[in-house]
């Protein structure tokens, strides 16, 4: 039976939350632009234009890439919210986590390329309070995918 790893907020923050603070920041760093107001109350509208742009990069790359990740006994489920793929457990080389920004991203490296490439990006199920600390799929998925590798492994060696 298959038990979702991912977020069910993940549709918010690779969705909704790009499609807002994208164009709603730019249009403010554009009035800024459009605005005939000048001296030393000005808003400084170069740094504003530079925070978007790096902004909008840091959303789009954190978000959008994000996907929709479950798993079963034999199988990783991976979906775009177009697109559900299957990838075998013992395709997992390795599985890492960014503590550093907020959302936690959990990447899953394969062994080899799926048709969303070599790297699995998902945002794991929010955990109140747990700040710094690893989040327990990152360890649960090592597991799986080390339990599957050996499973693999003395079947072909049979």
């Amino acid at each position: 039976m298959k038990r979702r790893l991912s977020s069910r907020q993940t549709v918010l923050t690779k969705f909704i939350f790009p499609a807002i603070w994208i164009p709603l920041v730019g249009f403010v760093t554009l009035s800024m632009f459009l605005d005939s107001f000048e001296g030393p109350a000005a808003p400084p509208k170069w740094i504003f234009l530079f925070a978007w742009v790096a902004g909008a990069v840091f959303v789009w790359w954190n978000c959008v890439r994000l996907k929709r990740v479950s798993v079963d006994d034999n199988f990783l489920y991976v979906s775009n919210y177009l697109k559900e793929i299957a990838i075998p457990l013992s395709d997992i080389r390795d599985v890492t986590e960014n503590r550093w920004v907020n959302i936690h991203p959990v990447t899953i490296r394969l062994k080899a390329s799926s048709e969303f490439g070599d790297k699995i990006v998902f945002m794991p199920t929010t955990r109140f309070f747990a700040f710094f600390s690893s989040h327990p799929v990152v360890s649960e998925l090592k597991e799986l995918a080390r339990a599957k590798s050996l499973t693999s492994g003395s079947r072909e060696a049979q």
